[in-house]
């Protein structure tokens, strides 16, 4: 056995805290012991299943970051874009690929993980309960395929470009963008005032200029770069697109409270 699946084995034989069996009678047409380990989940639903066999290494989420992702030799793969990398969900192949029937060229990840459907047989009191069991895990999986579309509107509709920089902004430049946050005082520079840039621009608003110091791309005329590179914090937490959609928008905001030359 590999590292990769020994941890992931000995991290759910932990899950499990005993790999107790309760005595029962022999199944007369598996010749197995209708034995039901504590191992094995009552419930065969695909979540309940995911959490206990899969979560350890692909994380609850499945995208690959469970907790015992970063021992592994090779990183557990994201679940939740087999369909965008396959062209759409390979639901038979997933399913032999778990089961361990086929192991051949399948982006789920390498066979570097567990054989499910002999670990399985060790636990269940029948092949009809693996069977039911595997099949509701595989649809689990495909619930968590991630809709590209519906991933960029997620991404986009939480917050407006003001609700942006009420979060992000306000605590330095105040909520009116003049520049006297709650925290300003405590700042080594001045917050400058943003609803001035077009007035300090000739009346025309340097949009590209301003998307650049928001991303942490631009020249040092924020100050001393003591602002935080909101860029790399937004990639971070979404992706390229989610943080080009969200300095977008607070770009846009700060266009729209721009001081006219008369205020």
């Amino acid at each position: 056995m590999t590292q990769r699946a020994l941890a992931c084995l000995v991290t759910v034989f932990v899950a499990g805290h005993l790999f107790a069996q309760t005595p029962d009678s022999k199944n007369t047409q598996t010749g197995r012991s209708s034995l039901t380990p504590t191992l094995a989940p009552e419930s065969l639903t695909g979540r309940d299943s995911f959490d206990r066999f899969c979560a350890s290494c692909h994380g609850v989420d499945g995208r690959g970051g469970g907790p015992v992702a970063s021992a592994l030799k090779n990183r557990p793969p994201d679940l939740t874009t087999l369909a965008r990398r396959e062209g759409e969900f390979p639901r038979e192949r997933v399913f032999a690929f778990i089961e361990g029937t086929n192991r051949l060229s399948l982006t789920h990840g390498s066979g570097d993980m567990p054989v499910w459907g002999r670990t399985l047989r060790g636990l269940e009191s029948s092949d009809a309960r693996i069977k039911v069991r595997l099949t509701n895990l595989v649809a689990y999986i495909e619930s968590l395929q991630v809709d590209e579309r519906a991933e960029l509107a997620r991404i986009a509709e939480p917050m407006s470009g003001a609700q942006l920089f009420r979060t992000y902004c306000a605590s330095c430049h105040g909520e009116n963008a003049a520049g006297a946050g709650p925290i300003s005082t405590q700042l080594r520079n001045a917050a400058p005032d943003l609803t001035t840039f077009s007035a300090r621009n000739g009346g025309m608003f340097p949009e590209e200029r301003v998307r650049q110091m928001i991303e942490g791309r631009g020249p040092a005329a924020h100050g001393d770069r003591s602002m935080p590179v909101w860029g790399d914090v937004f990639r971070r937490q979404n992706s390229e697109a989610g943080a080009a959609m969200r300095i977008d928008s607070i770009v846009t905001f700060l266009r729209s409270i721009q001081r006219r030359p008369t205020e």
